[in-house]
């Protein structure tokens, strides 16, 4: 086959203009060009993700009509007298038939370019979720896993069988099937209202205020765009360096609707009421069922007893930031307020740190940090990230890499795509996905998961490559966490496998490979100029490291505020007897050290509140734990491959086939109580304000 490349002149200077390209690595070359677009003259597209039925998008149709076909028989078996396997080795199967075709589905309707691969697949997500409405609703199917559940199964069963069936007998109940009939219907309805109200509330969050001119005082109007007699606020200026631009938009942007008021009351409302139709107390208890909190009584506790120890911290940020601000402003007893915070960190990494814009985009180059990435997972778990080329028709872009990953002994482990770069219709985000997730197959080998990494990185330009900001860089190893969590799983069933485990555990992984990313000794083995190949000069290194650490505490007081929040709207119904800001405003007096601002209504942005109802907390969690798992196991040496190995077999090779909350405490020999959690986080803040103030004593 003729290989030709896309453009030959632009290879030719792209390597001229490195003068140090002959240090470069395989991975390093290949990610800091783009993937070379090859011509096919002889060889038959292979299909998207290699699946043949994907040469064209109606593809979609025969994976659709396969799975349903599929989904018949595992009913039959899972029904039948004549049963031979497990009940949960069928349940799985039918999990992994149905998320093979929706999972994939639902990425390619959101990155493919092509607007017939998009339609079929959003089509083919349709269809799956009216199968999965049909499973809902089949009371035999659900009265032979519950069987199995309360009472044994026929076939011999472990500890992570029986686990794994009760998550799937829990899935099933969500839509009450458990229930009489009528009240059964009321769980419908209620589900379908919740999923409304949520849509509506969330697009409501982001649009902007439109006022009349008069309404807007004239000494700040020409801070907006306007559009006829109206002015528009699109969102908060919070590093704007005019405080009354600052203050402006944070009062007419975040002014009470009483349409998004509404919408939350009742989003709330319904999901109180679905709790109680399902037997739970509160939607709180509903949702934080097999978490590793397992309980809101915990997840309050852990509020509290956090919110305590930040409180003296968290006020000497505050106060810090009022230093700054009368300083700049030249008046005596000004003090910080809400719209300020972001704007006064920036702040003070350029004056103390003297950190400037873009100084050090040079060393990051995307091709050294996935080298730097490589190196960090060979050395804690004998993993390598291999580039391989794609086969014609594989990838739904020219700009796609895929990564096998190698362990050294147990060779091929799975298959990450990194679809890094920005492009039309490409959303804006950075996230994982999961096309085929990993399990034991019945014949003892092992489905290899295959996940897929997205960012919206700016593509590399004649010039020089890709670079990345630290905040891009620490963005990269956590999405890379994930996408290792899923590679590093080897559980017995895909329903559980890598990050398919508790909402407040998925993220402990990809955290703590933030702190990875913010190791200086991490960081010196790949961060080197891009052009001279440089090692980064280590007093631009020790200040990138601390700026990643200023006011901590007030940042984390914030979390913990927002979590607080969350947990009491999704409490008792007697909580929402008065408005949603009403509530907000008792609630921010107890938890944060600035004072509420009168006539705004932030939650009604909030639009985490409908992903994350009664689970926002998760991330503070998440965090905590992985800031304990690495002051225990990786802060003396975050090469430590013994410490890495005994991470893997004991947290990451599980995903949830394990209540997390067992994983946690076995891994770190030690209960996990609210006190040692907060402990943790006050310990590492402690420690890095320390490290700050050195840096900036000794740069003074």
């Amino acid at each position: 086959m003729l290989h030709l490349s896309r453009n030959a002149s632009y290879s030719i200077c792209r390597r001229s203009f490195y003068r140090s390209v002959s240090t470069w690595t395989p991975l390093t070359t290949a990610f800091n060009t783009l993937p070379t677009k090859r011509i096919n003259f002889t060889r038959d597209d292979v299909g998207l993700f290699r699946l043949p039925e994907l040469r064209s998008s109606e593809g979609f149709y025969l994976l659709r009509d396969n799975v349903e076909s599929r989904t018949q028989e595992l009913i039959e078996e899972a029904i039948s007298q004549q049963r031979i396997r497990k009940m949960v080795d069928i349940f799985d199967e039918l999990s992994d038939s149905l998320c093979k075709v929706a999972d994939l589905a639902e990425f390619v309707r959101i990155a493919h370019p092509k607007r017939k691969y998009t339609q079929s697949a959003e089509e083919a997500c349709i269809s799956i979720c009216s199968v999965v409405e049909s499973l809902n609703t089949h009371k035999p199917l659900y009265q032979a896993l519950s069987k199995v559940v309360q009472h044994g199964d026929t076939q011999p069963t472990s500890e992570v069988d029986q686990h794994v069936a009760r998550l799937f007998l829990f899935d099933f109940e969500q839509c009450g099937i458990h229930l009489p009939e009528q009240e059964r219907l009321r769980v419908v309805r209620l589900n379908d209202a919740i999923l409304q109200l949520g849509q509506k509330f969330m697009n409501g969050a982001v649009q902007p205020s439109i006022l009349p001119r008069s309404y807007v005082p004239e000494a700040i109007r020409n801070y907006f765009p306007t559009s006829g007699e109206n002015v528009i606020i699109t969102g908060l200026c919070t590093n704007a360096e005019n405080v009354r631009m600052r203050e402006a938009a944070y009062r007419l942007y975040l002014q009470p609707f009483e349409t998004q008021e509404s919408l939350l009351r009742d989003l709330l409302l319904c999901r109180y009421e679905l709790a109680r139709s399902c037997g739970f107390e509160t939607y709180a208890h509903r949702a934080l069922n097999g978490s590793t909190m397992e309980r809101p009584e915990r997840v309050q506790e852990f509020i509290d007893v956090l919110s305590e120890k930040l409180r003296p911290r968290a006020d000497a940020d505050f106060a810090l930031m009022s230093e700054m601000k009368q300083r700049e402003s030249g008046e005596v007893g000004v003090f910080v307020e809400v719209w300020d915070t972001p704007y006064f960190t920036t702040q003070l990494k350029r004056q103390s740190l003297e950190e400037q814009a873009n100084e050090f985009l040079p060393y990051f180059s995307l091709g050294g940090c996935m080298d730097g990435l490589d190196n960090l997972l060979h050395a804690l778990y004998g993993v390598r990230l291999q580039n391989t080329d794609m086969e014609p028709g594989e990838s739904w872009h020219n700009d796609i890499y895929k990564l096998a990953v190698v362990h050294e002994e147990e060779g091929l482990l799975g298959y990450i795509y990194c679809d890094f770069f920005e492009r039309a219709g490409k959303p804006n985000q950075d996230c994982h996905f999961t096309i085929q997730g990993g399990k034991r197959l019945p014949d003892g080998t092992y489905q290899l998961p295959i996940v897929v990494v997205m960012l919206g990185l700016p593509q590399p330009r004649w010039s020089g490559p890709t670079l990345l900001s630290p905040a891009r860089v620490d963005n990269l190893f956590h999405e890379m966490g994930h996408a290792m969590h899923s590679m590093l799983a080897r559980t017995e069933y895909q329903h559980v496998t890598g990050t398919r485990c508790s909402t407040d555990f998925a993220e402990v992984p990809s955290v703590l490979m933030e702190y990875f990313a913010g190791d200086p000794r991490v960081l010196r083995t790949f961060a080197r100029h891009f052009q001279t190949n440089e090692p980064i000069p280590e007093n631009m290194l020790r200040r990138l490291c601390a700026s990643k650490h200023l006011f901590a505490a007030s940042e984390t007081q914030l979390q913990v505020f927002y979590s607080a929040l969350d947990q009491k709207y999704h409490s008792t119904a007697s909580q929402l007897s008065g408005s949603t800001t009403e509530m907000l405003r008792k609630v921010q007096g107890r938890y944060y050290g600035l004072p509420f601002v009168e006539n705004t209504a932030w939650q009604l942005r909030f639009s985490h509140l409908v992903g994350y109802g009664a689970k926002y907390y998760s991330y503070l969690v998440s965090k905590t734990i992985a800031s304990w798992i690495w002051q225990t196991y990786f802060e003396a040496n975050p090469f430590n491959r013994q410490a890495g190995e005994k991470y893997r077999k004991e947290i990451l090779a599980h995903g949830g086939a394990v209540p997390s909350r067992k994983l946690v405490d076995n891994f770190l020999q030690r209960d996990m109580t609210p006190n040692v959690l907060a402990d943790s986080l006050i310990t590492e803040i402690d420690s890095n304000e320390s490290k700050i103030k050195d840096l900036i004593i000794s740069r003074n």
